[in-house]
């Protein structure tokens, strides 16, 4: 069986820490999770393990644009 020819493209490649990091909305914002999460977490308030839950908007412009180059087809 022949070999397929190759179209000369590259495929981009998803950097996965910056997919699971990150969301986008169906408007287009980007949200992010908060850190501090993981581990030394016993005399945190309910209040703020409440709040570190909650996803946040990216407001860094130069931020979105990294998250664009690391995650090209996040969007779809």
């Amino acid at each position: 069986m022949p070999r397929k020819q190759k179209t000369g493209k590259y495929k981009l490649k998803t950097h996965k820490a910056t997919s699971k990091r990150f969301r986008l909305t169906g408007s287009g914002v980007l949200m992010r999770t908060k850190g501090g999460k993981s581990h030394l977490r016993r005399r945190t308030s309910k209040r703020t393990l409440a709040q570190l839950s909650e996803m946040v908007t990216v407001k860094g412009e130069k931020i979105i644009q990294r998250v664009n180059r690391l995650a090209p087809h996040m969007d779809d």
